[in-house]
């Protein structure tokens, strides 16, 4: 018996199957149009200063990032189904739904709904109630903001130790700073990928917070993988490092194996990872319930987090 949910949940599927990708792009760009001009302006300049998921340029009716959209709508569709059935809760599959909602509807109320309120960031207190002795690996450590949530949500006592890897050298230094009162904290200026390897640091001129890495540059970084460069236990793992998540998974699929470690990982910097990346993970261990939980705003959603808990 479906709920109210599952019924919505699949009625948006039976239209991305049975509609062309190019009439799901009419869709969402008439949808776009109909919203308030300043709205359409403000996600113009969000997707010229974060250029992840394709172009937007009202002016020459340059509409890429939403057949970039409908592509993937079209393409994945049962993908998205078989990650609905696989969340283990209904406020992760609201989350979908509000997420693909937007994407398709520019539904802004379904997302306004979906965002967490009440726990910090990638800490939901229903789904990982208390911690201790922990190895936190930060991914993405940036200032110190996550670490200080994960000891502000379960106190100075809940970790052995916490790795922090963060390869922008004057944010490296904030973080120092922030965390420099707590004991027991490992900072590694480095970039996390699939292999031990030299990257390069693609800068982002409008935000610190997103840069990423790329294979050409002038600003050279040593990247490892949490394969190589951990070898104790690992109990959890944080990752948001603007797109480079699939590739740091792949370097940490043996602790993944071995250690099934809590997952918090973010699934949101392309078309594709908010699919690809639960496919990744799963293909590593059965042994795991997933989780969605959405932190970002109501206009276009950022800030979604999948959650992998052991089935433990």
């Amino acid at each position: 018996m479906y709920c109210y949910l599952d019924k919505d949940f699949f009625n948006l599927m039976e239209k991305f199957e049975k509609q062309s990708v190019y009439e799901i792009y009419v869709n969402i760009v008439n949808k776009f149009k109909s919203i308030p001009y300043s709205t359409q302006n403000s996600l113009q300049s969000f997707f010229y200063k974060f250029n992840f998921w394709g172009e937007l340029n009202i002016s020459t009716n340059n509409f890429d990032v939403f057949y970039q959209k409908a592509i993937t709508l079209k393409k994945h569709y049962k993908d998205y189904v078989w990650l609905y059935k696989k969340l283990n809760d209904y406020k992760s599959k609201f989350v979908l739904y509000a997420v693909l909602n937007n994407f398709y509807n520019f539904n802004f109320n379904d997302l306004q709904n979906s965002i967490e309120h009440i726990f910090k960031h990638y800490f939901d207190l229903d789904l990982i109630k208390s911690c201790r002795n922990e190895v936190f690996v930060d991914v993405g450590a940036y200032v110190g903001d996550t670490v200080l949530d994960f000891i502000n949500s379960y106190g100075e006592n809940s970790y052995k130790k916490i790795y922090c890897y963060e390869m922008t050298t004057s944010v490296c230094e904030i973080l120092h700073n922030n965390l420099k009162n707590f004991n027991n904290i490992i900072f590694k200026n480095n970039a996390v990928y699939s292999c031990n390897d030299k990257l390069y640091i693609d800068e982002n001129k409008f935000s610190l917070s997103a840069n990423k890495t790329s294979k050409k540059g002038s600003v050279v970084i040593d990247a490892v993988s949490l394969d190589n460069d951990i070898k104790e236990k690992i109990s959890m793992i944080k990752m948001d490092i603007e797109g480079g998540e699939k590739d740091a998974l792949i370097g940490a699929k043996n602790h993944i194996i071995k250690d099934l470690p809590i997952l918090f990982i973010s699934v949101y910097h392309n078309n594709t990872d908010l699919f690809k990346i639960p496919k990744l993970i799963n293909s590593y261990s059965k042994n795991y319930n997933f989780y969605l939980r959405y932190y970002g705003g109501c206009v276009y959603p950022t800030e979604i987090v999948l959650i992998c808990k052991p089935k433990y």
